[in-house]
């Protein structure tokens, strides 16, 4: 009876874990279809024009997806000999390490040694909580040996190499290895690898940021676990345990030009893309990462200087406002400034092609993100007046041409009241006479609105359609540049000077690959504006604006720069648009409130040092770039009144009698 009762309990005994498992087997519904259907999140990277990464964007997971393809062999043989040796042989449960570890818990009597097969530890990751329970360790058996009948060895390799954790905020190998190593999984040393697949087991202990030396000795067992398997040969082993791997301890988003991640985020949306944070995209862009520091730090430069030029003037104000107050002056004020307000941005491009190569949105991005650069709407002022010259030149006007510096008074009607307006030149003098050349030079007003009058504001209004300038004024305030835009759309509009008369729409992202499938290819978009020949002569007269005009301060020793300055009424805004033969770049700086800046404060004199800045690195970073422009077919150069004119068959040169050098008629 008592053998009968024996054998009936160890009976019991041997089936009722079976029995147990039988039981959760068929109570509870074992979901395998995020690892069978495996799509993790995916982090998204950016790169400049050369490769080179601006940023990771991701949600919760910063993970880069690596197929079994992409995957070395030696990273295989590293994870299977220190994780699991049986791997390829057993149908995701070791029952024999199993039973030796319990033997080992009992003798120890504490756990020592886990059993846990690379499919449960898959399993233990993506499928279940990490409560420690029995009916835990049954669903991962369970679930292990549904994994190995839907899955082949290397599909669930290739998801456990993509899903686990390595420390850092790295998830997946892929991840790891550019993280730790800035490495490709191909270009991986045995010693790297070794770090890498000793890392699961305690991710935050093994760390080689936190703990070198412990995650050395980690890789060392790694590596000898391999060569006492025979995997590895003597000098192979030898060479990785000498090995001491660099290590880097980047950010994880490894962000070198938030403007841009943003504007490229922004951009994304716009085209119907929703998933940047988890689609896993490579995002090549136009950016040139150091010209985005050169422009960066240009900006800088000039708000600094900026600063320390309106500490000075404060500092003269006061004496000044003291000394009139000690001989009775009461009509002298001090300028109330707030230079909290002073900001700038700065976008630079290809002429040619439009490319974006800079794109700075503020001084500082810590301090404001917003984004001046494209999303701010402010007025160029003078900034505006070459376009109107152009219409001009385009007509047959040339540098030589006449005009009327001098004051008119305009009668209008506004709501209803008879308005007058009387415009004034900056400097508050008047020419008489002046060359249209030396009007745009010296940025004249009112030469600018009488050159307006001249070719009739109708005929202008037609002809400037061509640019592409949104929200024109219909009146004469166009002469001064009254109409609102961003620093990124006036740098698409000179691109009509700077590309010898095609205008390019800018581009900031060149393609968008998605598992290594272009899905995004940009397309250059270009409006023909003016012929090269009067678009070259323009670019004559803003290279003496530049020389000798109101943007002496932009000009580069070396290079030769065109440009025009721009300071709206009350210096409220302030900018410098100009280029070189290649590149061309536009400097904004004003408040942000909308106050006056200091009065002094002009486009030449805050703007022009921060291009001029930015030129004289554009050198250092590529001193071979073009540096004189090219001067087109058709240009005719004559000496009228002993300066050095430019004409074509459209502006054409003056008539005999005004050449002063009768050998020149010859020439033409």
């Amino acid at each position: 009876m008592i053998k009968k009762i024996f054998l009936t309990l160890l009976l019991l005994g041997f089936l009722s874990p079976f029995a147990l498992v039988a039981y959760y087997y068929f109570a509870y519904n074992y979901d395998i279809s995020s690892l069978t259907d495996y799509k993790p999140a995916q982090t998204s990277r950016i790169y400049d024009k050369n490769g080179e990464k601006i940023a990771n964007i991701f949600g919760k997971k910063h993970r880069y997806y690596a197929p079994f393809e992409e995957i070395p062999p030696r990273v295989v043989e590293a994870l299977v000999a220190i994780e699991d040796t049986t791997f390829f042989e057993h149908s995701g449960v070791n029952f024999d390490a199993i039973f030796r570890a319990v033997i080992k818990d009992v003798k120890a009597r504490k756990m020592v040694e886990g059993a846990s097969t690379i499919t449960q530890q898959l399993v233990k990751n993506k499928l279940l909580t990490r409560e420690k329970k029995l009916s835990r360790k049954i669903k991962e058996l369970i679930y292990s040996f549904k994994i190995e009948h839907a899955l082949s060895k290397e599909q669930i390799l290739e998801r456990y190499l993509n899903e686990i954790y390595f420390g850092h905020g790295y998830y997946g190998i892929k991840t790891a290895a550019d993280g730790y190593f800035h490495k490709k999984l191909s270009d991986l040393t045995l010693k790297e690898i070794a770090i890498l697949v000793g890392l699961p087991k305690a991710p935050s202990t093994y760390a080689p940021t936190k703990n070198y030396e412990i995650s050395m000795g980690r890789a060392n067992r790694v590596v000898t676990r391999m060569h006492t398997l025979g995997w590895i040969d003597d000098a192979t082993f030898e060479r990785a345990l000498m090995e001491r791997p660099t290590v880097y301890n980047d950010t994880l988003t490894q962000n070198k030009a938030p403007f841009i991640v943003d504007e490229v985020a922004r951009r994304f949306k716009k085209m119907g893309y929703d998933d940047l944070k988890t689609g896993g995209y490579e995002i090549y862009t136009t950016i040139d990462l150091g010209l985005q520091q050169a422009g960066r730090e240009s900006l800088k430069f000039a708000y600094n200087k900026a600063l320390e030029r309106i500490e000075k003037y404060k500092i003269k104000d006061q004496k000044d406002l003291q000394k009139a107050q000690s001989t009775g002056d009461t009509e002298f004020t001090l300028q109330d400034v707030n230079v909290s307000q002073l900001n700038g941005a700065l976008v630079s491009l290809d002429s040619k092609t439009g490319d974006i190569l800079a794109l700075v949105g503020s001084v500082d991005y810590k301090e404001s993100s917003y984004n001046r650069a494209t999303q701010g709407k402010r007025q160029p002022g003078s900034a505006f007046k070459p376009f109107i010259y152009q219409v001009a030149i385009d007509l047959g006007y040339s540098g030589a041409t006449q005009l009327v510096d001098i004051a008119k008074t305009y009668e209008y009607e506004k709501n209803g009241e008879d308005m007058k307006w009387r415009p004034k030149n900056y400097e508050k003098n008047y020419k008489g006479l002046i060359t249209l050349r030396e009007a745009l030079i010296h940025s004249r007003n009112l030469a600018t609105i009488n050159l307006v009058n001249d070719i009739g504001l109708n005929q202008l209004l037609k002809e400037l359609k061509k640019f592409h300038i949104k929200n024109i004024p219909n009146d004469l305030s166009i002469s001064l540049g009254t109409m609102s835009m961003s620093p990124l759309e006036l740098a698409q509009y000179y691109t009509s000077f700077s590309n010898y008369g095609v205008q390019v729409v800018p581009h900031l992202i060149n393609s968008i690959e998605k598992r290594n499938e272009i899905i995004y290819e940009k397309q250059e978009v270009s409006y023909p504006i003016t012929k090269p020949t009067q678009s070259f002569i323009m670019t004559t007269i803003l290279r003496d604006v530049v020389k000798r005009g109101t943007g002496r301060r932009a000009g580069v020793k070396g290079i030769e720069l065109a440009g025009k300055t721009g300071t709206t009424n009350n210096n409220i805004d302030a900018w410098f648009a100009g280029y070189s033969p290649t590149i061309e770049t536009v400097v904004w700086f004003g408040n942000d409130d909308n106050t006056p800046m200091y009065h002094k404060e002009t486009g030449g004199r805050v703007a022009g040092p921060a291009f001029a800045n930015y030129f004289r690195d554009v050198l250092k970073l590529y001193p071979q770039i073009k540096r004189k422009f090219d001067v087109p077919e058709g240009i005719i150069e004559v000496n009228v009144n002993g300066k050095k004119e430019y004409f074509s068959d459209i502006s054409k040169p003056p008539r005999s009698e005004q050449v002063n050098n009768p050998e020149e008629e010859l020439l033409f």
